[in-house]
């Protein structure tokens, strides 16, 4: 089999050719180039399975294939039989069986097989004649549909599936475009076919450059959609542990102030003010700005000023090591810094009513799940939680679903949320805000089908349709790794500065003549922004002036240790 140049394979829609009689093949492939080569691809298959091969990998490529001419006698597998299987994973190309005068029955009958645009008698001679414009008219014919290709990266799941909606959500958060197919819609199965895999193997990811990831771990996913996720050097001057809004701040002033900075985030950056729907306090944005949004601006800026940035790398230990300080990945790999900023945020608590954890990502999701709005449409969504966040969500899912119930524990909003936001939702018609509920038990077998809802206040309890549940219940910090190592409080917040002085008495341990900055931790030059740390103000703009405070702090620690 022959091809172009790799460099061309995006320009140019292929005209594919098969043939066993290897000089009938290359002759109607020199046709072929003659007249249509400058602008497709030519692609000569010796074997109705090495032309399936072919295919496929343009399927995975994303390439376009214009026209099929398939020989009808072959040995294995006919024309029509190939034809036909090229249907599936190219059914708008236009379909052409080369055919002796004894087959002309068989050629007619495959019009309605394989639903041929046309037949071809060998031989073709002279091709200005009967080649050329059949192919031409095919070609025009072609050109009026719409095949554009597909360039970004596509998942082929299951719309139940908790490790299909994990993928979607890692894609987005950082902010890798994909195209998203049901595995059980034609094109979806297309692909799967494509790519050797069925029903059992979900999700399948296939990056731009044609490769099937089968079920991947989100370090594999990374990597093979342009994501950093190992580190340039083994030291640096400030290692950034978490990429929400503190990390990202302590990230942009680090570099901007000549600091080799390096941010490590085990999932994506922004936390979970990147997956806000719309943020609309943060300074210098009257108009609001959604998570996403700000996050990319914060990523592309810290970059800019040379931050290195690095995903799914997960930190599971901090020692000191000398006057440096050593941070533990979970492969076992490690790097070295001058100073480390925490800045892990927090994650939302995880509900214990029972048949919540068998139906998460099956219709539980923890946070705004922004890939989920579309599916949403028309139906009924409940949304667990009293403060922002989950306001936020409700105003955003309200745009797309019948109706929005907020489900609050507590007796009111007012000491929870913004009081903007309490009067958005209070024009919203489709939201309802159900105060001092909770939710008993989640129900479904494929995904969630029911809840069980008790209002405290009257006493009751009720069972409710649902196919959508997201929770935003509460803060709890990701600071279990660092527990002998750095002080915290008895919910796991980090505590810092002020906090680790008691009577005048520094922390057990302390070595420095001094009392701790204001962000340090009770390990000398390890210091904590944004949510993670003790009594800090859980809103964006205090988490980003946390992050620049700290980087400050840390110029003062390796000025004077």
């Amino acid at each position: 089999m022959t091809d172009t140049p790799s460099s061309l394979v995006v320009a140019r829609p292929a005209i594919l050719t098969v043939d066993d009689d290897p000089s009938v093949s290359r002759a109607v492939a020199r046709d072929l180039r003659r007249r249509y080569g400058e602008e497709h691809r030519i692609v000569r298959a010796e074997s109705g399975a090495q032309a399936l091969d072919a295919l496929r990998a343009m399927r995975l490529r994303g390439d376009d294939v214009a026209v099929l001419l398939a020989d009808f006698r072959m040995p294995g597998m006919d024309g029509l039989e190939f034809l036909e299987q090229a249907m599936d994973l190219y059914p708008a190309a236009r379909r052409v069986l080369l055919t002796a005068y004894a087959d002309t029955e068989a050629a007619i009958t495959a019009i309605n097989v394989v639903d041929l645009d046309h037949y071809l008698l060998k031989p073709w001679d002279p091709p200005e004649e009967k080649l050329y414009p059949v192919v031409d008219e095919l070609l025009d014919a072609w050109r009026a549909t719409d095949h554009r290709p597909v360039c970004e990266t596509r998942v082929v799941g299951h719309r139940w599936s908790a490790r299909s909606h994990e993928v979607r959500d890692f894609l987005a958060r950082n902010q890798v475009p994909y195209r998203w197919y049901p595995s059980d819609e034609p094109e979806g199965e297309r692909l799967l076919a494509a790519a050797g895999a069925d029903g059992r193997d979900l999700p399948v990811v296939i990056t731009p450059a044609g490769e099937a990831l089968v079920a991947p771990g989100d370090a594999e996913l990374a990597g093979r959609v342009g994501l950093s996720t190992v580190p340039a050097t083994d030291f640096y001057d400030l290692v950034v542990v978490g990429g929400g809004p503190a990390g990202l701040g302590a990230a942009v002033y680090g570099a901007s102030e000549g600091l080799r900075t390096v941010l490590v985030e085990r999932t994506a950056t922004g936390g979970q003010a990147g997956q806000s729907s719309r943020i609309e306090n943060y300074l210098g944005f009257p108009d609001g700005v959604s998570g996403a949004q700000l996050t990319d601006r914060a990523r592309r800026q810290a970059t800019r000023f040379g931050a290195e940035l690095l995903t799914t790398r997960d930190v599971v230990a901090l020692e000191p090591a000398g006057s440096a300080r050593a941070v533990h990945f979970a492969d076992g790999s490690e790097i070295r810094a001058h100073a480390v900023v925490l800045a892990t945020g927090v994650s939302y608590r995880a509900l214990t009513a029972p048949g919540v954890d068998a139906l998460v990502g099956r219709g539980v999701y923890y946070g705004s799940a922004l890939t989920q709005a579309a599916g949403c449409a028309g139906q009924d969504v409940y949304i667990v939680g009293g403060a922002n966040s989950a306001g936020q969500a409700a105003a955003y899912f309200a745009r797309y679903a019948r109706s929005v119930t907020l489900l609050v524990r507590g007796p009111s909003l007012t000491t929870s949320m913004s009081h903007y936001l309490i009067e958005q939702l209070a024009g919203i018609p489709t939201v309802a805000v159900r105060t001092c509920t909770e939710v008993l038990a989640a129900h479904g077998d494929e995904h969630l089908e029911r809840l069980d809802l008790r209002d405290s206040a009257a006493g009751t309890t009720e069972t409710v349709d649902a196919s959508w549940l997201f929770v935003f219940n509460g803060a709890a910090p990701r600071t279990e790794w660092l527990d002998g190592r750095v002080a915290r409080d008895r919910a796991g917040f980090v505590l810092a500065g002020p906090d680790l002085v008691v009577d005048g008495r520094r922390p057990p341990g302390w070595p420095l003549d001094r009392d701790p900055y204001y962000l340090e931790t009770s390990l000398p030059g390890v210091f904590v922004a944004g949510d993670a740390r003790a009594s800090s103000m859980k809103r964006v703009a205090s988490a980003v002036g946390d992050g620049a405070m700290a980087v400050s702090l840390v110029h003062r620690y390796l000025e004077k240790p």
